[in-house]
């Protein structure tokens, strides 16, 4: 198998905080910068040296005792060494990953390994105490089959050590293994030249979530980082008391996924639960934190139908208590009965007419040893009517999305339904998932004060510009306000001067 990489290099700090919710999450959190999370940066040769793989310390602000170096001569804690040589590409990739201007920039430690050495003699076996690995690299062209061996190696590793395998899909054409496994998360690069989904095997969508870069390489540390800063808060308990589920790997791309920001043109179907550009989205590590601080929230009421019969909601009293927060659970079938677990949702609003905006992502991970995955399914239906809204249902991720705005305010039952049978649907009698939520309605308040207007709208969740027009006829054009936001007390706050007429004014995630 061939270990490939770009050999296009770029300067240093050119990370783009503001858009990733980087800027944002360093001004509302404090100390969460990577401490205590031990990462591991695996790289392919560049320049025709398949040694040269190594990050040189001084070049992205760290000490070189952060590294450890592996190849398969050996391992040392040097730099220089003769074990390899330096790697702009992944001085680069560190740069983004946990460098001084990077996401992460306290990790605890980070293991550099030589790409096919760590494949054949690490993803495969161990990564025992390492929770993110970084992969800017591919396996180049594999038949189907070697992309499956190379998927289950990672996802039995993913599964047995609860390690985060981060992996760029490609930059044009299909998307390449590693980045194809199911446990781990697949990057793509926001206005760069990045491959697209699905994958080659059986149509699972990926990639799993995308970051603003020039190509996967460098896409890909930037959500490397921010999966470490979510595990380092929960585990020193920003998101409740049960810090093991808070960390764990299926919380973490679940509260990535659910966070990020959807392009104006992202699509998917109940069947397939990402869009094939862009996944979930563009990578936000504000919302996906905020949706962690929301707190473990478990269902409200368990049932069972027939296999294949329909679950509509039970009378069950009691609400989750917050519209945003994430459930680390298990869910059971047998070969006669689905299992559902119900979460309802009251959405109420002080401001008349208010619609909300509803993101719900569920992962889980295909089990260690098997071949296929229990399948797991989303579904959100209303209340009063027992009316279907929403569902994602694809037969072949360990994921599911649901994407839907202008709800109407009401409740809501979000399920989460394990099939049952005793064909392909069932692997196992239970299965463990996390599940990522967040109800959302923005409002826009408007104060006259003297000549001017202040417009405030809450902080989170974030990713929205503000948007005005002088009519609201037909053929209405909107336009960006371009005039600095000033964030006090939670709120986005603009000032406008009031001479300029009448004005209308909306938010719109880009």
């Amino acid at each position: 198998m061939a270990w490939l990489t770009s050999t296009t290099t770029y300067a240093i700090g050119n990370l783009d905080a503001v858009a990733i919710g980087l800027t944002l999450f360093n001004a509302t959190t404090t100390n969460i910068n990577g401490n205590g999370v031990r990462v591991a940066q695996a790289e392919g040769g560049v320049g025709g040296n398949p040694l040269a793989v190594e990050v040189t310390p001084g070049l992205v602000g760290q000490p070189m005792s952060l590294f450890t170096y592996y190849t398969s001569s050996g391992s040392t804690n040097n730099f220089p060494n003769n074990l390899g040589a330096d790697s702009p590409h992944a001085d680069d990739v560190a740069s983004y990953f946990y460098g001084t201007n990077g996401v992460a920039t306290n990790v605890m430690h980070v293991d550099n390994y030589e790409a096919g050495f760590f494949y054949n003699s690490v993803a495969s076996l161990t990564v025992t105490n390492v929770r993110v690995v970084n992969q800017s690299f591919n396996f180049g062209s594999l038949t189907i089959a070697q992309q499956q061996s190379v998927d289950s190696d990672y996802d039995d590793s993913a599964a047995k050590y609860n390690t985060l395998f981060v992996s760029g899909i490609g930059n044009g054409g299909p998307v390449n293994a590693p980045a194809t496994s199911y446990n781990g998360i697949g990057v793509g690069a926001y206005h760069g030249g990045s491959s697209t989904g699905p994958t080659a095997d059986n149509g699972r969508a990926k990639p799993d979530i995308v970051a603003r870069a020039d190509a996967t390489s460098y896409s890909t540390p930037q959500v490397s980082g921010a999966a470490a800063l979510l595990m380092q808060a929960g585990l020193r308990g920003d998101g409740g008391s049960d810090i093991t589920s808070a960390a764990d790997i299926r919380t973490t791309k679940a509260l990535l996924l659910n966070g990020a920001v959807k392009p104006a043109d992202w699509a998917h179907t109940n069947a397939s639960p990402l869009d094939a550009r862009y996944g979930a989205g563009v990578l936000n590590v504000f919302n996906s934190y905020k949706q962690l601080a929301g707190g473990k929230h478990s269902y409200i009421a368990t049932t069972s139908v027939s296999v294949g019969n329909p679950h509509p909601p039970t009378a069950a009293a009691g609400n989750v208590s917050s519209f945003s927060g994430w459930d680390f659970n298990t869910n059971s079938s047998s070969a006669s009965q689905d299992g559902i677990n119900h979460y309802y949702f009251n959405l109420t609003n002080s401001a008349s007419n208010t619609t909300f905006t509803v993101t719900a992502t569920l992962a889980w991970n295909r089990q260690m040893n098997q071949t296929a995955i229990n399948d797991l399914d989303l579904y959100l239906y209303e209340m009063s009517s027992g009316n279907l809204i929403a569902a994602s249902t694809s037969a072949v991720d360990n994921v599911e999305h649901i994407f839907l705005t202008k709800l109407p305010a009401g409740r809501y039952d979000l399920q989460v339904l394990k099939n049952g049978g005793n064909t392909g649907k069932r692997v196992t009698l239970t299965e463990t998932y996390a599940l990522a939520f967040e109800f959302s309605a923005l409002p826009l308040n408007i104060t006259p004060a003297g000549n001017t207007v202040v417009i405030t709208w809450p902080i989170y969740p974030t990713g929205f510009v503000l948007e005005s027009t002088a009519s609201l006829n037909s053929s209405v054009t909107w336009s960006a306000v371009n005039i600095a936001v000033v964030m006090t007390n939670n709120q986005n706050r603009v000032v406008l001067n009031s001479s300029t007429g009448t004005q209308f004014f909306r938010l719109r995630r880009p």
